[in-house]
């Protein structure tokens, strides 16, 4: 797989100054951390699971969670489970069929080795799991649950810690969590792919809910939670971990609102799709300048709820030219003595030693997403990704 596979080569040619690479599900960890970019969540109990899955990955998708958790009722979770099981069995039987990265969330670490008993060899599909509202405390017994269901199958498989719990929220208790948390991913780093960030969950602990026009970084107590994630767990000084960015939650405004109007005269033909553009323009800005933010703020990846805010992820994680330019230019051998020099675009100063993490960073990302041709920004990636 790779990001913007879907597409045909020649439009990749066109797009990408250096094209993003290959990967797959036994790439090294390392890799796949950077890959995952816009990781779509489905409820497990999903009735055509198997289909939407292979319908995603035409799409672009490269990860996924199957979620038996917060997605569902509480009465469902067997239900999921048999749902699971029998929908990567039928994964299973169609050889040469392009699938993503497979998630499973579970509840309890007690799923862990049961499902991965129950899937047989269908196993080989899985890449991990997703473990919810994680703490030392709560975290250890899941990871640990990985860990024997790895050994008893023969199959890697990683854990993705959610951060979501009230203690990590919590001024007072904050500080002390995020230690025991690093402490236990520490212990199995190994194994943990990344590390997700529960924004919604965060929210209703205050009853907050961000509109389609903010942004988590808006909500100051949440943003500090953000902050001291990343300043704890997502050092660039070897010790940190892929800390992915939260979940959005409001969809594109759907076609079909907008085709009664399309079928009644000219004049309201244009008010219809005037009007589709800025209601689409509007619920998207707050996406967008999330995902922005996501970056900036050393985030990397990003939760999703709907098809629709995939290929926004994607594109805004291609590294642009200019970026490329200057953190090539930092690391090249000759400047490892430091110092600082003009960008080639010849509009920044690059000073090497400080801004060498970030070079390497955007190296890793140029690596899975590629890097986009001097003319070409995100729009062009944008609209040449949307499936016609």
């Amino acid at each position: 797989m790779r990001h913007f596979g879907h597409l045909a080569p020649e439009v990749r040619q066109r797009l990408f100054h250096q094209e993003p690479c290959e990967f797959t599900a036994d790439s090294p960890a390392r890799l796949l951390s950077a890959a995952l970019g816009a990781t779509l969540y489905s409820p497990a109990t999903r009735p055509r699971l198997a289909d939407d899955i292979v319908k995603q990955a035409r799409h672009g998708v490269v990860s996924m969670v199957l979620c038996l958790e917060d997605s569902i009722d509480d009465a469902d979770v067997a239900a999921g489970e048999a749902n699971l099981v029998g929908q990567f069995a039928d994964l299973a039987a169609r050889p040469g069929a392009g699938l993503p990265l497979l998630f499973i969330r579970v509840r309890v670490p007690g799923q862990i080795p049961d499902l991965v008993r129950r899937l047989g060899p269908a196993v080989r599909l899985l890449s991990g799991f997703v473990l919810p509202k994680f703490t030392a405390e709560r975290g250890l017994p899941f990871l640990e649950a990985v860990e024997a269901a790895e050994a008893e199958s023969g199959r890697r498989l990683f854990a993705m810690p959610v951060l979501e719990s009230p203690e990590l929220l919590y001024r007072e208790s904050r500080v002390e969590t995020l230690e025991g948390i690093f402490r236990a991913v520490d212990k199995h780093r190994e194994r943990v792919l990344a590390l997700r960030l529960g924004v919604t969950d965060f929210c209703s602990s205050y009853g907050l809910r961000r509109a389609p026009d903010m942004t988590a970084y808006d909500i100051q107590v949440v943003a500090s939670v953000i902050a001291d994630v990343v300043n704890m767990l997502a050092r660039a000084d070897g010790t940190g971990f892929t800390v992915t960015g939260p979940v959005w939650e409001y969809f594109r405004m759907p076609e079909r609102m907008f085709k009664p109007q399309l079928r009644q005269s000219p004049f309201l033909q244009v008010q219809a799709v005037e009007l589709r553009e800025r209601l689409i323009e509007h619920a998207m800005d707050g996406l967008l300048r999330e995902i922005s933010l996501d970056h900036t703020n050393g985030l990397l990846g990003k939760t999703c709820i709907h098809p629709s805010h995939v290929l926004p992820v994607h594109a805004l994680s291609v590294v642009s030219h200019e970026e490329f330019s200057d953190a090539a230019d930092i690391l090249r051998p000759e400047r490892g003595g430091g110092g600082v020099l003009r960008s080639a675009y010849t509009n920044k100063m690059n000073e090497v030693k400080p801004h060498r993490a970030w070079a390497e960073r955007t190296l890793q990302r140029a690596e899975v997403f590629g890097v986009a041709r001097e003319d070409v920004g995100f729009v062009e990636l944008l609209a040449a990704a949307i499936p016609s």
